[in-house]
């Protein structure tokens, strides 16, 4: 859960920095599996920065196991903290984890001074050993699609060593006066069946544990995703990204004379385009996508592009 932790620290030493909160807040973590039913003796943890008298930050953190309901509750006099980590581990589970923003000085509303939060802990199956990398790109040309290759974790030739197109990202832009522009990223695929589905998990859930599903679906599969980005002078952006958007796709199918699925490579997204995190599964029809992050089959990242979450 180290990792996981330091993500939080990070952030709450960012929020905490001119907090000048004094007071005290009540807390109630409650732990559940994917079912829903209570994870008994899990350990439950929370993290804070407090201002010292000589105003410099000094961590502090409790923790302990939740009882036979899941749960967990603890308290503690607010001192310059305003953003609160909760973490929860068990052997044999995913740690997890959120934050909470608590009241700061101008606010005094009670309900942040005193919240219950619930953190799901997903059993750990059977990781594979898959492709995965970390991106912060863009297209490399535009108005015409060009191809990633998963495998080998770069654009395909001309624009880099890429041999076969996975996915093809096309963008197109078009400015006009005034300052104003729009963008359009169409993300597609070359072959028939292959495709991509969207699902949702909430931004403040950060941090190791395991986002998605353990396994892909067989089907829902969509043949291209168009993501918008409009701008105007003196407003807010218009785009459809969402922060809590995360990507099952399919590649390299293949079908039948009647057009059944005889062959597909399974795999998922992590975060909105073109700031991800991809894996793909290297066994033809193996819908796991739970990631081993010791066994990941891309070899020589770069720090920024290494991938330690399953």
């Amino acid at each position: 859960m180290k990792i996981l932790n330091y993500l939080f620290l990070v952030a709450l030493m960012l929020n905490s920095a001119s907090a000048q909160n004094v007071g005290a807040w009540y807390t109630t973590i409650k732990v559940i599996n994917e079912t829903g039913q209570p994870v008994v003796n899990a350990t439950a943890q929370m993290q804070w920065y407090v201002n010292a008298p000589d105003g410099t930050l000094t961590f502090d953190q409790t923790e302990g196991l939740t009882d036979t309901n899941g749960i967990f509750t603890t308290s503690h006099k607010a001192n310059g903290s305003i953003t609160l980590g909760f973490f929860a581990s068990k052997t044999g589970y995913y740690s997890t984890g959120t934050s909470h923003q608590l009241a700061t000085k101008y606010d005094d509303d009670p309900a942040k001074w005193n919240h219950n939060v619930t953190l799901l802990l997903k059993k750990v199956g059977k990781p594979v050993a898959m492709y995965a990398k970390r991106l912060n790109t863009h297209a490399p040309d535009l108005d015409k699609p060009i191809g990633f290759d998963l495998e080998l974790g770069d654009w395909v030739a001309p624009y880099g060593r890429g041999v076969n197109s996975d996915i093809n990202f096309t963008g197109h832009f078009d400015k006009h006066a005034d300052g104003e522009s729009d963008f359009t990223l169409t993300v597609g695929f070359p072959k028939d069946g292959d495709g991509i589905k969207e699902f949702y998990v909430p931004e403040a859930e950060l941090g190791g544990g395991l986002r998605s599903p353990n396994e892909a679906p067989k089907d829902g599969y969509k043949p291209q995703w168009v993501q918008t980005d409009n701008r105007k002078p003196g407003k807010p952006i218009e785009t459809n990204q969402d922060p809590n958007r995360n990507y099952l796709f399919r590649v390299r199918t293949v079908k039948d004379h009647e057009g059944n699925i005889v062959s597909a490579h399974y795999g998922k997204i992590y975060g909105d385009f073109m700031q991800f995190t991809y894996y793909l599964n290297p066994t033809p029809n193996d819908r796991n996508i739970e990631f081993n992050p010791k066994q990941n089959l891309l070899q020589g990242l770069q720090s920024f592009e290494q991938v330690a979450q399953p």
